[in-house]
């Protein structure tokens, strides 16, 4: 996804809980430190995720583990300048694992829940407008 930011914006966006909480989790333990964990909250889930940074090369690549659907998988957030025109920031999940049902599953969960991030992201940064994608995503009284 392409973010009419400077690359340094976009990328404290995911260091930095005072951001990434207007598009992405609610609550956080605090900023992305490498080799240290991090709790991510979802208050209106009432869900919590614990993750571990792996790598910060600032500007350029964040990585995480968390556990995800079951398994630990890895996060990667990969940053590009590209001056003028922004950042474009690319992301990977991997290290899915079971049958080839579960895993296409897995991966549709993923790819789906990261466009409504970048998605949310770029409305934030670009228009400071916060689309509450991720709390919408599954609104009260929609499951029963």
């Amino acid at each position: 996804m392409l973010i009419r930011k400077p690359i340094e914006q976009v990328f404290q966006a995911f260091i930095n809980p005072e951001i990434t909480t207007k598009f992405w989790f609610t609550k956080s333990s605090g900023k992305l430190e490498e080799g240290k964990p991090t709790e991510w909250t979802w208050e209106m889930y009432n869900h919590s995720i614990s993750i571990f940074t792996k790598k910060i090369d600032v500007n350029k690549k964040i990585v995480i583990e968390w556990s995800n659907y079951d398994a630990v998988t890895t996060v990667e957030w990969i940053f590009k300048d590209l001056g003028n025109d922004g950042t474009f920031i690319s992301i990977e999940d991997s290290g899915f694992q079971g049958g080839a049902e579960k895993i296409i599953s897995q991966v549709r969960g993923s790819t789906e829940g990261f466009a409504l991030v970048l998605a949310g992201l770029k409305a934030y940064l670009e228009y400071n407008i916060e689309l509450n994608l991720v709390a919408d995503r599954f609104p009260k009284g929609l499951i029963e």
